[in-house]
């Protein structure tokens, strides 16, 4: 019971953390991808790998100089910067190590995976004044900066001068063919190319991702309570996510919190949209759920009993 109790705060401490880094002006990354590190690395000294991405900006700031450059001249700069000098790099031979999706690990091995090789470039962007924005590009994430910048970044992506970097892959340039070329390799040949996936992310919507990737990983590895935390995190930005609540409840059901889970999944079914259904008996129209999903059911079904048989 102390480890739970431990553990439960621990939680608290880094969802609060992690809503204040959402809810601060501004759209600075690294403080969110932090705190998501603690999941991990619970003393982690949060200060000291800002701290590292300050200096970095200044120095690329060095390297740009302070005139008014093209944007692909300024990516140029900076990738230079960043690959070459730094020697920042994707991690094609393990790509599936956690560590690559821990800021703090990122910034220390120099190597990670497209999403946060891109927050760090994003970062080290932000702090030199060229305007970059992330792009959740289905499958593999993108970084983008368009001609003009005076929008904050927000033009429609389908305008011939938005400039499309992969962070994964040097920091290399990818035109419209290539992204279509990666959209059929992530999702399959049928997959439909859309200008409206190269339009940029937000803040919350990056987070949200790197929770997800990294609740996948855990999954994958059958670390269950490391899941259950990032699921955790995920319901506290985003209340209104009924998958996540299933997600939290099936992990719950893994580690035997047989009470948690019953109340997640409980809920999850409640929340799922209705649809009418006619009653032969009365003639009525009454809600089901819009697809019920029958091993979810099954498990409620299994856990009122045990819970029962725990009273």
């Amino acid at each position: 019971m102390p480890f739970a109790l431990n553990l439960q705060a621990r939680v608290a401490q880094v969802a609060d953390e992690l809503q204040r880094a959402i809810n601060a002006p501004g759209e600075e990354l690294g403080p969110a991808a932090l705190a998501i590190a603690r999941v991990e690395y619970p003393f982690l000294d949060s200060a000291a790998y800002l701290q590292a991405l300050d200096r970095m900006g200044r120095e690329a700031s060095s390297r740009i100089g302070h005139g008014a450059l093209q944007p692909q001249d300024a990516v140029r700069a900076l990738n230079e910067y960043f690959y070459d000098e730094q020697g920042f790099r994707g991690n094609r031979e393990r790509y599936d190590d956690p560590r690559n999706n821990f800021l703090n690990e990122v910034l220390d091995r120099k190597t990670g995976i497209p999403i946060s090789l891109g927050v760090v470039y994003l970062e080290i962007a932000r702090r030199t004044g060229v305007r970059i924005v992330g792009v959740n590009f289905p499958g593999h994430f993108l970084l983008r900066v368009p001609e003009s910048t005076g929008d904050a970044g927000r033009r429609s992506a389908s305008r011939e001068d938005a400039v499309i970097i992969d962070p994964f892959h040097g920091g290399a340039r990818l035109s419209e063919s290539d992204c279509r070329q990666l959209l059929r390799q992530h999702v399959g040949e049928e997959a439909a190319f859309d200008s409206s996936l190269l339009e940029p992310a937000t803040r919350h919507d990056i987070v949200i991702r790197m929770l997800v990737n990294l609740k996948r990983l855990y999954v994958r590895m059958r670390s269950f309570p490391q899941a259950r935390f990032i699921s955790d995190l995920s319901l506290t930005i985003d209340p209104s996510a009924i998958a996540e609540l299933r997600d939290r409840g099936l992990l719950a059901y893994h580690l035997e919190d047989f009470a948690a889970a019953l109340r997640d999944l409980e809920t999850y079914l409640r929340l799922l949209p209705r649809r009418p259904r006619f009653d032969e008996m009365t003639g009525d129209a009454q809600g089901s759920p819009e697809e019920p999903d029958t091993q979810i059911w099954e498990h409620v079904k299994t856990l009122r009993k045990r819970v029962a048989g725990m009273n």
